[in-house]
């Protein structure tokens, strides 16, 4: 594999979720504020922040990426020479994939603001797994690095749907 096929991304929450995080915080400390003494409605709301950030740090946290013959996607890990074909599935396609066209056995790693999605067929006959779908906001460059980090991977198709 070479360098221009390596991929990373990291599916972090967007910047709405932060300013609608921050605005209950903030709607919680005045609520608290004028039911008990000031200082205790400081710490309430200190570990209200702090709460808030560490499940949307860990909620945002995943990693796809494709690199050194790895597809790694969250805490799974696949050695590319496994893989089958590569689809780019838009918004409505990945919709069906992740719904009603799912199969119970897919590995998936979905995140509801991310509407795009990739789906990768697993070839290992040993691997029950029959294909991974992965939520991500460029689905063309990441099928694109699959292709080119394996001779096997056939070339993206578009979705479809």
């Amino acid at each position: 594999m070479d360098a221009t096929s390596d991929y990373r991304e990291r599916l972090s929450v967007p910047l709405r979720w932060w300013v609608q995080g921050t605005m209950l915080v903030a709607s919680l400390w005045l609520a608290v504020v004028v039911a008990v003494p000031e200082p205790l409605a400081w710490s309430v709301t200190a570990v209200a922040v702090t709460l808030m950030t560490v499940l949307l740090v860990r909620f945002g946290s995943p990693v796809i990426s494709v690199s050194g013959g790895v597809l790694r996607a969250g805490r799974a890990r696949i050695d590319v020479a496994h893989l089958g074909a590569v689809e780019a599935l838009d918004a409505d396609a990945a919709r069906r994939a992740a719904g009603v066209d799912a199969d119970a056995r897919a590995y998936l790693l979905l995140r509801p603001y991310r509407k795009q999605a990739v789906r990768v067929q697993i070839e290992d006959p040993a691997d029950p797994t029959p294909y991974w779908l992965l939520s991500t906001r460029r689905p063309t460059e990441l099928a694109a690095a699959l292709s080119a980090a394996s001779p096997r991977v056939s070339p993206p198709r578009p979705s479809n749907g």
